[in-house]
Parts: structure tokens; C-alpha cells; sequence
């Protein structure tokens, strides 16, 4: 007996037609959360301080919602398929580093000095040109592959930034700034990361089958033919030529470290990690050996108490701030002493810049500092996410190498204010104050959330062939 095929109960179902959720409700819930807690802190820092709330509350809590709103509707409307994690946990570090700029600008310590100038109105100010910059990335980038075509161009605008605060004066001991007349000072190293990223997703896609496969076995690793290894020398060269005229060691490592985290995921060698750690090693060893300022930050990381009680005593070029660091992240304790009321104020010029993870340490304790870096874990796995969704080499090397770059830089500024590494003078991503920073990474977060949008867009539903002839299921 056979049963004929009915054409109203043949369904085709594939991944396409059924389509992904956008999940950008659930982003505007995160959002809410994300803008409410900061105006949270905001009035706890005023009840601690002053005994009231204080009055730019609504003002604060309206502008950071409106660059909340903004983010939200661009996403909606030109990447309705992008990881909704990314905007809200972004929102929410701005958020809290403004409160806590804030809270710094009320210190009677601060204020007393002759170059006090209020921080917070500032960095609310770089934080909507940083969104407007994510605005213009998505709207204007509307495929990731369009920056594969300027991978050359990239590269000569990176090296670009990195060499031009060589001509300019050293601040701190360090030239890592260029003087604008108008507009200030600006790092270039925070807008070089993002650069580098895209000249190392366009080179290693095209280098990355000579670099995996042309490779010698010795003792359990791949070794690298000598002509193979240009490449990773070559960056290592500019990396401690960077070291040693900008004195930055912070750039230094970022910039090294992001290239042979992207040229392991895309040979998937081992060996080019060792040969990265022991190059880098051995840079850094060197470049300390002779140069005055390196040598200062490693002994003020061997011996902050050392450093401290030189300081007291006026001997030039000593500093106590490591040691007040540590002191911040002792007095805090488990829960910390609550926003508003510590004294990380004493740390000075740098505390809500270089040492912004002091304050958090010893007002928000440990809990609130492992908040803070469980944020940036996220924002990390979710562009790592990111990157094994993408469809295409380039974007998943673009979307790891600024994942990794985000990494480095939260490691290198929080171990250095931690003590686990010497100081780099680098700012903490959205947290710390600095218009370059917060701009920067805003335009990384918009470049992910562009990527990611790519990555989770649903393929779409294969166009029905009329002339297709409907099977038939015959049983006995």
C-alpha cells in the first residue's frame, strides 16, 4: 500500500529559515542594570563624602543613559545580531570609573595641589566622543573584511603612532604622548593596538601556512627555518627600539605580546610561544641593564619599601607610589572600607590614572576587584567567542589579536599596580582617567560587536526550485 506525499505538510526546516535571535532585548536589560548600578555608586560616593546626595545624580545618571540609549539603537539598527555582552559590560567599566574619577576629584589632598583640574567633567566628555566613535565604526565599517584591503597601509600608520612620541618631551619618564595644540596630549599607543591588529590579521592569513609548516623538530618543538623567523625578529626589534627611546615598557610588551599570541593561533605552533617568551625575556633584560628609567621600575618592583623610604627622605627620582598601591590593596581587605571613604587619594598625580585599581582595591576590597576583572575576563571569552564563530581567517585573527590586546593590557597595568610585574604606565581600559584610552577601546568594542554581528548573522534560506520533484514515502 502506498501513501502519496501531501504538499501542506511538507516542511523544509533549515538553520537559515529559522534564523538566530537577536538577543537585543536582552542587551537593553543589561543595559539597564548597567547604567543603574553606576548611579548607584554615584550616590553612595556622595553620602559617604558630603552626608547627601549629590546633585549632579540625575544629570550623571541621565547622560550615561543617553550614551547607553545611543550605543543600544545603533547596535539595533546596524548589527542586530551582535554578542549583546560586549555594549552592557563596556557601559557598566565606564560607568564605574567615571564614579570613582569623581570621587577621586572631592579628595581635600587633591584638590590642595596647584595642578588640581577636576577629572570626572573631562572624562565624561572623552567617554561620548568614545561612543561616538563606536557609532562610526559600526556605521561606516559594515564588513570587517573591507580593513583586510589597507593591511599594508596599517601597518606604516602604526609604526607611525609608535614612533612619533619620540620627538616630543618625556612625561614621567616616558614618551609615550604627542602635544596637540588645541587639543591637548594624546597616547598613540592605544590607537596603534587596534592598527597593529588589523596589519597582523591581513599578513599572518596570507603567511601562515610558510610560518606552520616550513618548521624543524628539536626536543619536542617546532623550530623555525632561519628565514622564517624575519617575521617575529623584526617585531621584536621595533618592540625594544620602542623600549628604549620611549622608555615604554608597557607599549613594548603589548605591542610583542599581541604578535605571537596571533602568530600561535594561526600556526598553532608551541614553539613560536617559547621562542616569543625567551626573546622577550631577554629584550627586556638587556634594555633594563643600561637604561636608567627601566632600571628604576624594576627596583621599585623588587623593593617598594625601599623606594618609599627614599622618596620621604627628597632623593630624586624614587617614588613611593608602588608601595601606597600595596598598602591601598592591604587596608581593603575582603569587602573594602566602602566608596568614598578610603585614603588611595594619597597616592597623588597618578591615582586615577596609572593606580585607578588602588581605589577599587581598597574601597570595593577584593570582591570588588575580582568583579571588576571577572568584566574584563568577559569581555575577553566573549571576543574569543567571537573569533571561532567567525566565518571567515581574517576575522577570526582580527577578533583574537584585539581580544589579546585587551588581555595584555588589563595584565600588564593590573600586575603592575598589583606588584606582580613592573610598572608600564598604561592605563586601565574604560576604568582609569585618559581620553585616548577610553576612545580607543570604545572603537575596539565597536569593531568586535561588527565582527560578532558577521559570525552569528543567520545564512540565508536557500531559494525554493519549483521544478524539484516531492519524494514520496512508499511502506509495504
Amino acid at each position: 500500500m502506498s501513501s502519496s506525499s501531501n504538499p501542506s505538510t511538507h516542511q523544509t526546516s533549515t538553520i537559515g529559515s529559522i534564523g538566530t535571535p537577536s538577543r537585543r532585548n536582552t542587551e537593553l536589560a543589561l543595559l539597564v542594570f548597567a547604567v543603574v548600578i553606576p548611579v548607584f555608586a554615584y550616590a553612595n560616593v556622595g553620602l559617604a563624602i558630603n552626608g547627601s546626595v549629590p546633585p549632579g545624580l540625575l544629570s550623571y545618571g541621565l547622560g550615561l543613559g543617553l550614551l547607553a540609549g545611543v550605543g543600544h539603537l545603533v547596535v539595533r539598527k546596524f548589527a542586530p545580531y551582535a554578542d549583546p555582552l560586549l555594549l552592557p559590560l563596556a557601559t557598566l567599566l565606564n560607568g564605574i570609573g567615571l564614579v570613582v574619577i569623581w570621587r577621586l576629584d572631592q579628595s581635600q589632598r587633591l584638590q590642595a595641589r596647584s595642578t588640581f583640574v577636576e577629572a570626572a567633567p573631562r572624562q565624561l566628555m572623552y567617554s561620548a566622543l568614545g561612543v561616538a566613535l563606536f557609532v562610526a565604526v559600526l556605521i561606516f565599517i559594515k564588513d570587517h573584511r573591507i580593513l583586510q584591503r589597507y593591511t599594508y597601509i596599517s601597518m606604516v600608520v602604526a609604526l607611525a603612532l609608535l614612533v612619533a612620541p619620540v620627538f616630543f618631551p618625556a612625561v614621567n619618564g616616558a614618551k609615550i604622548w604627542i602635544s596637540i595644540p588645541g587639543l591637548g596630549t594624546i597616547q598613540p599607543g592605544e590607537f596603534a593596538k587596534i592598527i597593529i591588529a588589523v596589519f597582523f590579521s591581513g599578513y599572518l592569513m596570507v603567511k601562515r601556512d610558510a610560518l606552520a609548516l616550513a618548521s624543524r623538530r628539536f626536543m619536542g618543538l617546532y623550530l623555525p627555518r632561519g628565514r622564517d623567523l624575519g617575521p617575529i625578529l623584526v617585531v621584536w626589534a621595533i618592540s625594544i627600539l620602542i623600549l628604549v627611546f620611549e622608555t615604554d615598557l608597557g607599549t613594548s610588551l603589548l605591542f610583542f605580546g599581541l604578535f605571537v599570541i596571533m602568530l600561535y593561533v594561526a600556526t598553532e605552533r608551541t614553539s613560536w610561544i617559547v621562542f616569543g617568551l625567551l626573546m622577550s625575556g631577554a629584550g627586556a633584560v638587556g634594555v633594563a641593564s643600561f637604561e636608567p628609567h627601566v632600571q628604576q621600575r624594576v627596583q621599585a618592583w623588587l623593593d617598594p619599601m625601599r623606594e618609599y623610604t627614599l622618596s620621604q627622605q627628597n632623593v630624586f627620582g624614587h617614588t613611593e607610589q608602588s608601595m601606597q598601591a600595596l598598602w591601598a590593596f592591604g587596608s581593603g581587605g575582603t569587602l573594602g572600607t566602602g566608596l568614598g571613604q578610603g585614603n588611595s587619594d594619597l597616592i597623588g598625580f597618578a591615582a586615577n590614572s596609572d593606580f585607578i585599581l588602588a581605589t577599587f582595591g581598597e574601597e570595593l576590597g577584593l570582591a570588588g576587584v575580582m568583579a571588576i576583572l571577572l568584566m574584563y575576563g568577559l569581555i575577553v571569552e566573549r571576543g574569543v567567542r567571537t573569533a571561532l564563530a567567525a566565518r571567515d581567517p581574517f576575522g577570526k585573527l582580527l577578533a583574537i589579536g584585539l581580544s589579546g590586546a585587551f588581555a595584555l593590557q588589563v595584565f600588564v597595568v593590573a600586575g603592575g599596580v598589583m606588584g606582580l610585574i613592573p610598572l608600564t604606565g598604561m592605563t586601565m581600559p574604560f576604568l582609569a582617567y585618559g581620553g585616548s584610552s577610553v576612545i580607543a577601546n570604545w572603537a575596539l568594542i565597536g569593531i568586535l560587536i561588527r565582527i560578532s554581528d558577521t559570525a552569528r548573522r543567520p545564512a540565508p534560506a536557500p531559494a525554493p526550485n519549483p521544478d524539484a520533484e516531492m519524494t514520496q514515502v512508499v511502506r509495504p
